[in-house]
């Protein structure tokens, strides 16, 4: 039997009903597309046309349709063995202050690499824009991401603020959107990142595994609320674990005046008498040597942002390549699906950092 089925669009689909095991072949007739159309728009793929592949899909349904999971596993492992074709282009863009942060900073280029390095593999290209560009209002904005046929939008670089320009919303409104680093609230978008807590607490365990028992904490709050406050969470939680409410030390925030003078970061250790310190800064090294201590030997550093360029030292690996792959995976899938614009219920993919030994601690 074989009914005419009426779609939205006006085309009309001849489906065959009580076909037992309907084949791809079967669902490209009925759809009037070819069976490579059918295998493409099943996979959500974008160089099907949104309104094709909606119709292939609702065609697939209707005649009961379904992949064989054994064909499609062996398929998926071929196409991933071989280079993909250009599917589409992304933005990259620039949350940093800094017009040049990508080459310049001494972390953001880490996640630049691994959303490249994740893009090429993929088959899409990345055009590179910088958030704060003065000669780029919003019209300008959106006219060029047409014209350049961008498809969404990742944004990597937020160091100091984890809310994006209110004028530029009608481009987060128009193209799905994914931030690196950190959770944005203003718009809420979904994100990949560091699980900043999780490392902290790492940390600390393996501080309290080599024999330390008064860990302290030297942190910029401004940096802490940047990632709504997992870094101190990591740290408190771990300060649970100490027999002696004694051990639980206070961290220290003025990074800002310890940058000019030292005297209240002395004063800091004389109270707190730390025998190790979790940091963010490489600069911290600095003081304690320039204050008598030998690192290593006299008090412990542990960085919670372990770098290839201070291999000497000990700390998390957060493996920010891997965070921009992870954001790169999240927007490629969002694009697949059509999605655009800030999600109801944004989604996050946490990285898990590595613990990785040095010279300056235990």
């Amino acid at each position: 039997m074989t009914v005419i089925l009426a779609l939205d669009s006006g085309a009309a689909v001849p489906l065959t009903w009580g076909m037992a095991n309907p084949t791809m072949t079967d669902v490209a007739r009925a759809a009037g597309v070819s069976k490579n159309t059918v295998s493409l728009a099943l996979r959500g793929s974008v160089r099907i046309a949104a309104a094709t592949r909606a119709r292939v899909v609702h065609t697939a349904q209707q005649m009961g349709y379904r992949l064989n999971p054994t064909v499609a596993c062996l398929m998926a492992e071929l196409r991933q063995n071989r280079r993909p074709g250009f599917q589409a282009t992304l933005a990259l863009i620039n949350g940093h202050e800094d017009r040049d942060a990508f080459t310049r900073h001494p972390t953001i280029p880490i996640y630049v690499a691994g959303c490249r390095r994740r893009a090429t593999a993929l088959g899409y290209a990345l055009d590179e824009f910088w958030l704060h560009d003065p000669e780029l209002p919003v019209k300008r904005w959106l006219s060029i991401l047409r014209a350049r046929g961008i498809r969404g939008l990742l944004i990597a670089g937020l160091m100091q603020a984890n809310r994006l320009p209110a004028r530029l919303a009608p481009v987060w409104d128009q193209f799905p959107a994914v931030v690196t680093g950190v959770r944005t609230r203003q718009p809420a978008l979904s994100f990949a990142c560091a699980d900043h807590h999780g490392l902290a607490l790492t940390a600390f365990e393996r501080a309290l595994a080599a024999g330390y028992r008064r860990p302290g904490l030297v942190l910029d709050p401004v940096i802490d609320e940047l990632v709504e406050g997992r870094f101190t969470a990591g740290y408190i939680t771990g300060q649970l674990k100490l027999s002696g409410k004694r051990a639980r030390l206070a961290p220290f925030t003025a990074l800002r005046e310890a940058r000019q003078d030292l005297t209240g970061f002395s004063k800091w250790l004389a109270t707190a008498r730390p025998d190790v310190v979790f940091t963010l800064y490489h600069e911290v090294e600095r003081w304690l040597t320039q204050l008598g201590l030998q690192v290593g030997r006299d008090i412990g550093l542990i960085q919670y942002e372990w770098r290839a360029d201070h291999p000497h030292w000990a700390g998390m690996d957060q493996r920010n390549d891997l965070v921009g792959e992870a954001a790169v995976d999240m927007l490629v899938a969002m694009v697949q699906h059509g999605d655009k614009g800030p999600p109801a219920c944004p989604r996050a993919t946490l990285i898990t950092s590595q613990w990785v030994a040095g010279r300056t601690a235990r």
